[in-house]
């Protein structure tokens, strides 16, 4: 069950960003979608395996691939539905405790918390690279077959 809530506050988190990112309206419900496959590919792979860094990397890769998919399919760019589905997966937390130690002078903690942090950005960097190395021509492939 829990599953099924993290899925849909992930949507929802999404679809708001969508609106505020100005996407198109008929775009939204994908916006959300997108949002959700990767929040709870990261949560899954986070709970089997206690690794956020891998699963980050993990969903980012996911969530490019449904990006560039849905692209190919709505017509639209892949930045619409990524931009959106990585909203779940940045780390504002992560970065707020870091300046939050680094401020209070806890030097270990800080040190800590911003490496995991940075861990995580590249990870989400690497993930959209990993996603975009894929030739568009697979993509493209599959347009063509939605048309026939």
């Amino acid at each position: 069950m829990n599953y099924i809530i993290q899925f849909f506050l992930a949507m929802a988190a999404s679809f708001a960003f969508g609106i505020l990112f100005s996407s198109p309206r008929r775009e939204l419900p994908f916006c959300g979608i997108s949002g959700a496959i990767g929040w709870i590919v990261y949560y899954l792979i986070t709970i089997h395996s206690g690794n956020t860094v891998a699963a980050c990397l993990a969903a980012t890769f996911i969530l490019t691939v449904f990006s560039r998919t849905m692209a190919v399919l709505r017509q639209n760019p892949a930045t619409i539905y990524l931009l959106s589905g990585i909203f779940p997966l940045v780390p504002g937390a992560g970065i707020y405790y870091t300046v939050y130690y680094l401020i209070t002078g806890e030097k270990a903690l800080f040190a800590a918390k911003g490496l995991e942090t940075f861990e995580i950005a590249f990870a989400i960097v690497f993930g959209i690279i990993f996603g975009f190395a894929i030739p568009q021509v697979l993509f493209h492939k599959l347009g063509s077959m939605r048309k026939k």
